[in-house]
């Protein structure tokens, strides 16, 4: 039987997996959470003990075949549970995130499935990600950001990587979603911040951080 806990650590480190796909450090992954090392090291020897993940200084933390199984079902019922609490329930890109994380623990083995037939089997969540099938199979996940962009180019905005309800209201306040147009108009060299146009509106100034956490597709 995994925990609760245990759920959220497999997380953590199938997106820090997916992310870096690189070496995975204890520290990383208590960054990741905000946790404290040395809870993460007790965590890292119970999840070895059940054969969920495997470890050493030299390779990093690694998921096994079982471990790497269980994350991607806590990761699909929760872009399930985001998809199904905006489209069916009708909260806000920026209210879904913190439910889902309570919901994607329910372990009904048939609630996933059941819920992915009834939405229709979307291929992504209200935030861009890709949601993993039953065979563990998911849509291209993109990973170009804006910042990556050259000065003239219009993209397509495709995933947020800051799911924080800060960001997207801020996001909501600039009329950007997924699928909105942007521009990117100029690169400040001063501080690497964007001069962008949202659907070929007035330009508007936005941080290198902003555009680092805006996924994009040409």
């Amino acid at each position: 039987m995994i925990t609760l806990s245990e759920e959220n650590y497999l997380k953590c480190i199938y997106r820090l997996w997916l992310d870096k796909g690189q070496k995975i450090t204890p520290t990383a992954i208590a960054e990741s959470l905000g946790n404290n090392p040395a809870s993460v090291v007790d965590m890292i020897r119970k999840l070895t003990d059940k054969q969920l993940i495997s470890y050493d200084k030299k390779k990093g933390v690694e998921l096994t075949a079982q471990g790497q199984k269980d994350a991607t079902l806590i990761v699909r019922r929760h872009r399930l549970w985001e998809v199904f609490l905006l489209e069916k329930l009708g909260y806000h890109w920026d209210e879904i995130h913190d439910i889902a994380e309570e919901l994607e623990h329910i372990k009904d083995a048939s609630l996933a499935d059941r819920l992915d037939k009834f939405l229709g089997f979307p291929e992504y969540d209200p935030h861009g990600d890709p949601i993993p099938k039953a065979n563990g199979k998911m849509a291209k996940r993109y990973s170009v950001t804006l910042t990556d962009m050259k000065t003239g180019t219009t993209c397509r905005v495709a995933a947020v990587k800051d799911t924080t309800s800060a960001f997207l209201q801020y996001l909501q306040k600039l009329n950007i979603n997924i699928g909105t147009r942007i521009q990117l108009v100029e690169k400040i060299a001063y501080d690497s911040s964007l001069v962008i146009s949202v659907n070929d509106g007035e330009p508007a100034t936005v941080s290198k951080k902003f555009g680092e956490n805006i996924l994009i597709d040409q």
